[in-house]
């Protein structure tokens, strides 16, 4: 028996005028079936809310202010949702629709409540059918991307395996449909092996991924030791054969060790809105000691950002590291170099941390 957690794209679930691809979440739905009456655990994780809700509202072309986007997946999202109760119940297999939040991983008390409800849910032998709660979302607090939250809930139910489906067959070279030369790369041991590769954004109007979110997702779940699959959602041989762990597409090999999940999501998914400059002694408190930095070891801070926002760590033009800021830029030049007293007289409310060693992870 394993768990396996399938991400599927938008450009699989809805074609690009925001219909839903009927056939395509019939043969999903079938080999979710299949594989749960093996004795498998499935969770899925699903794009196309947003589509949807294009389709739905007549809009002509995906939005770009968050209002609009968020208005999209609300009148999206419960339909989509209905579409698959609707098909796992013909045949068999109940589910749950279970929508998350950057918070439900990021904060300690809310990654349990996750963890436990997502393992209860496939104790009870149901289909977990998740999204991210973009009604609620921002810029700031987001996965950014469905790939990133699928690796994220691969991590954190310890998934054997992840399986990213999209509409191409998997990584190549180049752009398969503007290069004739391009060719899949079946296996990846190494991620240094990509270097050279032409791995884009995404070219399709509705979606907010494309294969470079795969493979920055398929380098966080490999680094916490779940191999992973890039592969066709439009064939249905290649999908079967991916969901049982057999080869189909681009696996991406596990990698020894394990990494945080959180210091995954904010090394390769959080942008950086600031950064601070530190003197010697906090570098090397940062990087031998593991501390926290404390505002008596910056010397300098650059851009805008509130408390919460992701900030890179420098030193002498040497990248440090990179983490969540416990001040808002404003904050941060008034105590800049002081120590916590100091700090203290000027905002008795504030943290003692600049950055928390918690929330830092090392370049």
């Amino acid at each position: 028996m394993a768990t396996v957690v399938v991400k599927v794209g938008s450009s699989v679930i809805a074609d690009d005028a925001g219909e839903v691809r009927t056939e395509l979440l019939e043969a999903l739905c079938d080999e979710v079936a299949s594989r749960h009456e093996a004795g498998d655990d499935l969770v899925v994780i699903t794009s196309g809310a947003i589509a949807r809700g294009m389709r739905l509202m007549e809009l002509p072309m995906r939005p770009s202010a968050m209002d609009e986007l968020q208005a999209a997946s609300a009148v999206g999202q419960g339909k989509l949702y209905r579409r698959y109760d609707e098909l796992l119940q013909a045949r068999g297999v109940r589910s749950a629709q279970v929508l998350l939040t950057f918070f439900d991983i990021s904060a300690r008390t809310h990654y349990l409540n996750a963890r436990h409800t997502l393992r209860k849910l496939l104790e009870w032998r149901v289909v977990p059918v998740i999204n991210e709660n973009d009604t609620t979302t921002t810029d700031e607090i987001s996965f950014g991307d469905n790939d990133f939250l699928a690796a994220q809930v691969a991590i954190l139910i310890g998934a054997d395996r992840l399986v990213l489906l999209t509409d191409t067959g998997g990584l190549y070279t180049g752009d398969p449909r503007s290069d004739s030369s391009a060719k899949l790369v079946e296996e990846v041991r190494d991620l240094e092996e990509l270097d050279g590769y032409e791995i884009g954004l995404s070219t399709s109007p509705l979606g907010s991924g494309g294969m470079r979110s795969k493979v920055v997702a398929a380098e966080m779940a490999t680094a916490a030791g779940i191999p992973v699959s890039i592969t066709s959602g439009i064939e249905r041989d290649q999908m079967a054969q991916a969901l049982a762990g057999g080869p189909s597409g681009t696996r991406f090999e596990p990698r020894r060790g394990r990494v945080s999940s959180f210091k995954l999501w904010l090394r390769y998914a959080k942008p950086a809105r600031g950064r601070l400059v530190v003197d010697a002694g906090a570098e090397r408190a940062l990087r031998e000691r593991g501390t926290s930095l404390l505002p008596v070891g910056v010397v300098d801070v650059h851009g805008e950002f509130e408390a919460g926002d992701a900030v890179e760590v420098q030193c002498e033009g040497r990248l440090v590291g990179k983490g969540i800021a416990g001040y808002s830029a404003e904050e941060l030049r008034q105590v800049k170099g002081l120590k916590t007293d100091q700090v203290r007289e000027l905002l008795p409310r504030a943290t003692e941390e600049a950055v928390h060693r918690d929330y830092f992870v090392l370049d």
